[in-house]
């Protein structure tokens, strides 16, 4: 892992690296040293105009969405070799750029990457159309037509996964797309839409606009050229994108923002160890900086103690180090700035009472780099602000309850509703919590968001409007339209 990387910093528009036509470059730093990584073209408005006119091209004149679903589905499945074939290049590239353990780049994130792409592309031609029963005199067809241009706007957490699960059903239902990378890790879509162009998927099919979200995002969001926008990020820029669209051409606007999981421990949970491996996996991994974490623990008053402890033994395991080092399992946060914003989550619960029984301080500040050590407050109470708030980092809250009936009802005490666990050795309890508990995905005796056939996304401000994965992923890039033919 140690060859010379050729970083890719310029646009892709119809097929070609570009710079920006205003000449500007952005920095992109490495987060595990604060040095500057690259210079990357810094798109605008001018840049957004031309990648939606190649975009547009590609759909109204190019061959993708006049292709068969079969042929798209060959295409597809060569770029997925493509980059199973790319994987150390493009997992040291995310590991440098968004300081992720390059363990977790290369074991979980590249193949879930390879995995997603090449799931849609073998769904592309196993989905049907229909008939409806009009009566003999008639034939109704219900046809899915690809629903043009999509705008993908993609987060920093998960740059490469996030970006497969909106190109697989994007590309599959024979849509063109326009990437916008989050400005801290543009480098490996810029790399992934090279790799589509050596596959054969189209010049202009795949595009890719670096830049500033209140730059190239929001030239997106309001141009009239765009015909859906499918977003992942936090919760106030989504409301943004919502306003883009009202203000626009009401384009379709898929949402998968943040939330504010519980992980509920019922009285008769059958092993508090497997609830303490899953605990810390789901708030530690990633360095918290998921969405789906559970970054509250409901437990009952009577399994506190002896949970606690298995858990501080568990966070031992986690070792920071920097991201290339095998060894690695916690590594530093995006940025600077997100690094105190977690800080000031952590004071803030201090002095709201909140106990500081593990972690709460940066560390290996002599490398310059974001780090955070895992963070465990116990004493909280559902009002404080440590329950309440998205912090998007290694910190987690305990809660106690009394009865099965006050945990669910903690567990829906949230503005959120994107996933949650539930362990209890009663497979009563358990359905009846799942049931009950307002969330996109519940997992049971595990801390899971289901595999790549399950949809993925939440209620309330964790998003709405579509899913991601799954059969469900590609209808929201689809437009359903009925032919109605008198045969009378």
């Amino acid at each position: 892992m140690k060859k010379k990387l050729n970083f890719q910093t310029k646009a892709i528009i119809a097929g070609r690296s570009m710079d920006a036509v205003s000449g500007k470059t952005f920095e992109t730093l490495n987060p595990a040293n604060g040095k500057i990584l690259a210079k990357i073209a810094r798109c605008e408005k001018a840049d957004a105009d031309i990648a939606v006119e190649a975009a547009r091209n590609a759909f109204e004149n190019g061959p993708w969405p006049k292709m068969s679903p079969a042929e798209r589905k060959v295409i597809l499945q060569r770029f997925a070799t493509l980059i199973e074939a790319h994987t150390d290049e493009l997992a040291e590239l995310e590991a440098i750029e968004a300081g992720k353990p390059i363990s977790d780049c290369i074991e979980i994130d590249l193949p879930e990457t390879v995995g997603t792409i090449r799931w849609h592309a073998e769904a592309a031609d196993k989905i049907y159309d229909q008939l409806s029963p009009s009566g003999s005199g008639v034939v109704s067809m219900i046809v899915r037509e690809p629903i043009g241009v999509v705008a993908a706007i993609l987060p920093w957490n998960f740059p490469l996964m996030m970006a497969a699960w909106k190109l697989g059903p994007i590309l599959a239902e024979g849509n063109t797309v326009i990437l916008k990378p989050a400005e801290q890790t543009s480098m490996s879509t810029i790399r992934l839409a090279q790799l589509a162009t050596e596959a054969g998927i189209p010049d202009g099919v795949i595009n890719v606009v670096p830049g500033f979200g209140e730059e190239v995002g929001k030239a997106l969001g309001e141009h009239m050229g765009i015909d859906c926008v499918g977003f992942t990020g936090s919760t106030e820029i989504g409301r943004m994108f919502l306003r883009y669209s009202a203000d626009s051409n009401l384009k379709r606007v898929l949402l998968e923002c943040g939330g504010k999981n519980p992980l509920v421990v019922m009285p008769d949970a059958a092993d508090l160890d497997v609830v303490a491996d899953h605990a810390a996996n789901s708030i530690f991994w990633n360095m918290g900086e998921n969405c789906s974490s559970n970054s509250r623990v409901l437990i009952h008053s009577s399994l506190k103690a002896e949970f606690i402890e298995l858990l501080l033994e568990r966070t031992q395991d986690w070792v920071i180090a920097d991201p290339l080092d095998s060894a690695c399992r916690l590594g530093p946060l995006i940025e600077e700035d997100h690094m105190k914003k977690v800080l000031s989550h952590i004071e803030k619960a201090k002095k709201e009472g909140a106990k500081l029984i593990c972690g709460g301080n940066r560390v290996m500040t002599e490398s310059g780099g974001y780090f955070v050590e895992p963070t465990i407050f116990d004493e909280v109470s559902p009002k404080m602000s440590i329950a309440k708030e998205e912090i998007f980092g290694p910190v987690l809250a305990i809660l106690t309850f009394e009865t099965p009936e006050e945990g669910i009802a903690m567990a829906n005490d949230t503005e959120y509703g994107l996933t949650a666990s539930v362990f209890s050795a009663s497979n009563k309890t358990a359905h009846n919590a799942a049931r009950q508990i307002r969330a996109g995905t519940v997992s049971v005796n595990c801390y899971g968001e289901g595999d790549i056939s399950t949809p993925f996304g939440g209620f309330g401000l964790s998003g709405f409007g579509g899913r991601d994965k799954s059969l469900a992923a590609h209808d929201q890039y689809c437009e359903l339209k009925t032919i109605w033919m008198d045969m009378s």
